[in-house]
């Protein structure tokens, strides 16, 4: 046992410990702390890496999304209704089944599983390499002037794959405290869920500003800028947590960085594809359900000559439209909560459905996506849109509450329902406050 222990201290030794004249150990480990923990290359790699794997992510994914959409939704679900009707099943259920539960499920498949079966990994593949240790003691500084935890940032990047498999990794910090903080602030980073909403809007509105040759650009700034933004309402809200409701001392802790080591593939294959993924995926899917069956519903129960769908959105309308939005990017919001893959084909059947459309999409209450993104820009200015509009969608989507499988993994990990109605309502709240303010200047500056 002292053996052991002595073994185990000349080791420490060896790899910290310079000696005139010594052969020294790890050169390359030294070799590479000097370069990603240093105060001058540090930041900017770490930006360039997470860009790269964020870049991998978004652009990787999109074929494997393209191809489970083609199966799941323009093979298999005109098979299903085809089936369905051919069996005599009544229009009402055979909508609720297929129309609401099954394609709300097909979508959130599609548009979520291949990007948490990139990101994950490569992060993964970071976590298991030794580099986020490293991460942590870059920003442990930035994160304690906050009041919070340094290894918030590696829940808060994990947060960028997926808010709920970001909350679950908070687990990694000590403190209690600090913890719920990391908890209650993780939904500020901008998920899988709703990166194709900030893309779609950014290059359909604020691309078509600039000259063609500069759009893609403008519109890849844009993206990135609201990214960067819920990394600092991040900071800002745990911040304000820490010096109000949840005051405390910030806590110290001791960060040992690991040696650089050999990927080990079996072990990242199973923790980011089973272990995150698969799980996540799992609760999404259980929630996303019963969504697609409820925004079904909205649209196609009646009261007097008008659907559900139609007097909530004429009921939230002057809200949306105070905040710059609608009444239908509000109901879409509200019904599309277990999934913000889903937000944008709800956006698109609710427009058609209340500006009488034809011509559009498989039916009442059933959710589409247009091929084209012209036909995207012209529906959507159909329905009343403008600039003011996609800017304040961008920023509602980032500040807006968690979805249901991120509040349900508050709960779980918190044990608390006062804590997750926090983690609800706070964002919420200052997502509102935000486009308000935002549609005020906007206006103002108008004339």
């Amino acid at each position: 046992m002292v053996a052991a222990i002595y073994a185990e201290a000349a080791q420490l030794a060896n790899r910290a410990v310079t000696r005139p004249g010594g052969r020294q150990e790890h050169d390359l480990d030294r070799a590479l702390d000097r370069l990603v923990t240093s105060r001058r290359w540090g930041f900017p790699l770490m930006g360039l890496l997470f860009t790269a794997v964020f870049w991998i992510t978004i652009s990787g994914a999109n074929v494997p999304s393209g191809w489970l959409s083609a199966l799941l939704v323009d093979q298999v679900y005109p098979w299903l209704r085809e089936g369905a009707a051919g069996l005599g099943v009544p229009w009402w259920l055979r909508g609720a089944l297929i129309d609401g539960l099954y394609l709300a499920t097909a979508w959130v498949v599609s548009v979520m599983l291949p990007p948490m079966a990139i990101f994950f990994p490569l992060f993964t593949f970071l976590e298991d390499f030794g580099y986020l240790p490293r991460v942590a003691f870059n920003v442990d500084n930035v994160f304690r002037k906050a009041g919070a935890h340094g290894k918030q940032a590696l829940s808060l990047m994990m947060g960028f794959g997926c808010n709920a498999a970001g909350v679950t990794a908070t687990r990694i910090i000590d403190s209690p405290r600090e913890r719920l903080i990391a908890m209650l602030t993780n939904n500020f980073a901008l998920c899988n869920g709703r990166w194709p909403t900030q893309i779609l809007v950014a290059s359909l509105f604020l691309g078509a500003l600039a000259p063609p040759c500069l759009a893609g650009l403008i519109s890849a700034a844009a993206v990135v800028g609201v990214a960067l933004l819920g990394v600092g309402l991040s900071l800002a809200v745990s911040a304000f947590l820490s010096r109000t409701v949840l005051k405390g001392e910030v806590s110290t802790f001791s960060l040992e960085l690991p040696p650089y080591r050999p990927p080990r593939f079996w072990q990242i294959f199973y923790t980011s594809l089973i272990d995150r993924t698969v799980f996540v995926l799992w609760r999404a899917v259980v929630f996303a359900a019963p969504a697609g069956l409820v925004i079904w519903l909205v649209a196609n129960l009646h009261v007097g000559q008008a659907s559900v769908a139609e007097h909530l959105i004429r009921w939230l309308d002057p809200i949306g439209l105070l905040i710059g939005l609608n009444g239908v990017i509000l109901l879409a919001y509200v019904i599309a909560i277990p999934a913000n893959e889903i937000v944008i084909p709800t956006v698109l059947m609710l427009t058609v459905l209340t500006a009488r459309l034809t011509g559009m999409g498989s039916g009442q209450g059933v959710m589409f996506e247009l091929e084209s993104a012209d036909q995207t820009l012209a529906l959507f200015k159909a329905g009343g849109w403008t600039t003011l509009t996609a800017v304040n969608l961008m920023l509602f989507s980032l500040i807006h509450n968690p979805c249901s499988t991120t509040l349900y993994t508050i709960y779980k990990e918190s044990g608390s329902l006062k804590w997750t109605l926090v983690a609800a309502v706070l964002p919420l709240g200052l997502g509102f406050l935000v486009t308000f303010f935002v549609a005020q200047v906007w206006r103002l500056v108008a004339g």
